[in-house]
């Protein structure tokens, strides 16, 4: 028997990788494009965690999952101040 002394590497991160911003610009035209207010729907995900806000048209939902609540939140907060300075 044989033994394979080489490390053999595995990597299973083919998906694109959006920050923030650039999920919530998409997310906001899936939800305009399905005739929904997008800043309600928002919200309503924030609030309740519930993914049925975001519709899965464009894959918006599965891009919204990827980030934490709490992560869109910050980056909401830190934006919204960074104008008002």
């Amino acid at each position: 028997m044989t033994s394979n002394d080489h490390t053999v590497r595995y990597s299973v991160d083919n998906e694109e990788e959006y920050d923030v911003e650039e999920t919530l610009k998409l997310v906001y035209t899936a939800l305009e494009e399905k005739g929904y207010n997008p800043i309600n729907q928002i919200v309503g995900y924030l609030l309740s965690g519930d993914p049925a806000y975001i519709p899965r048209h464009n894959d918006a939902r599965n891009l919204m999952k990827r980030h934490e609540r709490d992560e869109v939140l910050d980056e909401l907060v830190t934006r919204y101040i960074e104008t008002k300075k």
